[in-house]
């Protein structure tokens, strides 16, 4: 793959040049034959939120057995591999070939792996050893409860599900939507975002997050989001009401009003992970297409479609795409392991904007070189494509990147001013010496 032109592997760690093989073998050996029976082995009607097909459980058994579990927690935490962010982030790209079945088949899997780097980095002991074990034992699934229907939660100042400290316990009130996983029968807990001081004239002080068993009582799931039509079923995006949920006070994470500061530790590597992820996608639909357009069956006007210079040259816009995506992705992962997540905020964020839209063309030249098979249940790029446009809302809008970025760039503004009046005032000297 394009990958061993920009990084070379054998300069990276041994450990991580064994689990990359692992992976590359596993996924292409392992998960991607596994794709169809998990879809046979689906429970039908009410039992897709019930049933968990086997092979799932099988995959994840010999992902185990050889090594390659847990592999997203980095070299800040004992519980993990001890990869780089730039290591791990090739690893996604493997896993993003198959990403319903190989990211939860190693434990990679979001939202869980973002809701382990919470209790990982700020849990208390207790907190840990209740919820985070058995996330890293794969036994349980989570969920994390912040986008809400009522408000615009692109600006994550805006939610308004209330937690209100009583006595010794959180009382929550609150409606969520496109809560990931929660319709998984695994799912035993939440992170719940919400505010505990409203009145704060620090708007970045007015949320907190609380751990919210899912057996709690007063939760009511209303009903599962759709993606283009796709319940993304058994774990599902759902609508939820919090109405007056109570939880102990020793459920908070990190203090009150320190919310923003876990949400902004907890997204930033999880927006590369799925940046990479899209980088693997955006490989498998281009592998496809090129099988597609060299099957000698599929012929028009007498060649076979990649006789066709439009069909050349999308097939070489793709690479182009993918490897600038790919460079800029694994540049932003390079410059978290040099100056952590929050010194690295506008490299990430370029990344999660290029990604996502970068899949999105490759998919789209993928299905159009398909024809209808292109957009139906036969191959994987519809679904890519679904997921693919999500991310684009997901871990922030691109809009939101992009205000970020472009806040970033105009803080050289004056600097780059000042240079170009200085660069003015030489020439106006030389032309003046040259008394011209």
């Amino acid at each position: 793959m394009a990958t061993q032109s920009l990084v070379d592997l054998s300069t990276l760690s041994p450990k991580f040049q064994e689990l990359y093989a692992k992976t590359k073998d596993f996924v292409e050996n392992e998960c991607i034959p596994a794709e169809k029976i998990y879809d046979l082995q689906m429970g039908q009607n009410d039992q897709r939120w019930k049933v968990i097909p086997p092979v799932l459980e099988e995959l994840k058994v010999k992902a185990r057995a050889i090594g390659l579990w847990n592999l997203f927690l980095g070299q800040d935490y004992p519980e993990g591999a001890g990869l780089t962010n730039l290591e791990y982030s090739l690893i996604a790209e493997l896993t993003g070939r198959c990403p319903k079945l190989a990211p939860e088949a190693m434990n990679c899997a979001a939202p869980d792996t973002g809701n382990m780097e919470v209790f990982a980095k700020y849990g208390t002991p207790a907190q840990k050893k209740r919820w985070l074990q058995p996330l890293l034992d794969g036994k349980i699934r989570s969920a994390f409860a912040m986008t809400e229907p009522l408000v615009a939660s692109s600006d994550a100042t805006n939610i308004e599900t209330n937690i209100r400290r009583v006595g010794n316990e959180y009382v929550i009130n609150g409606r969520k939507w496109w809560i990931s996983g929660l319709g998984d029968p695994r799912c035993e807990v939440l992170l719940v975002l919400g505010k505990t001081d409203a009145d704060n004239k620090d708007k970045h002080r007015q949320q907190s997050i609380v751990i919210v068993p899912r057996d709690t009582p007063g939760i009511t799931v209303v009903r599962p989001m759709q993606v283009f039509g796709y319940d993304d079923a058994p774990e599902g995006h759902m609508e939820v009401i919090f109405k007056d949920v109570r939880v102990p006070a020793e459920n908070i994470i990190l203090g009150e009003g320190r919310g923003f500061e876990v949400i902004q530790g907890r997204l930033g590597p999880g927006r590369i992970h799925h940046c990479m992820r899209c980088i693997g996608m955006a490989e498998r639909g281009l592998d496809l297409m090129l099988t597609r357009v060299t099957d000698p069956t599929r012929r028009t006007f007498g060649k076979i479609l990649a006789d066709h210079g439009t069909i050349v040259a999308d097939i070489a816009t793709s690479r182009i795409e993918i490897d600038q995506a790919r460079f800029l992705v694994l540049s932003a992962a390079r410059k978290i392991d040099q100056v952590k997540a929050k010194g690295a905020m506008k490299e990430i964020g370029m990344a999660k904007i290029v990604a996502p839209n970068m899949l999105l063309k490759v998919l789209d030249r993928a299905m159009q070189a398909f024809g209808a098979a292109g957009i139906s249940q036969d191959t994987p790029l519809a679904k890519f494509y679904a997921s693919a446009r999500t991310l684009r809302y997901a871990d922030g809008p691109d809009e939101v990147h992009r205000n970020q970025i472009g806040k970033v760039e105009l803080r050289r503004a004056a600097d780059v001013a000042a240079k170009i009046k200085a660069q003015k005032e030489k020439s106006d000297k030389i032309i003046s010496a040259a008394k011209l």
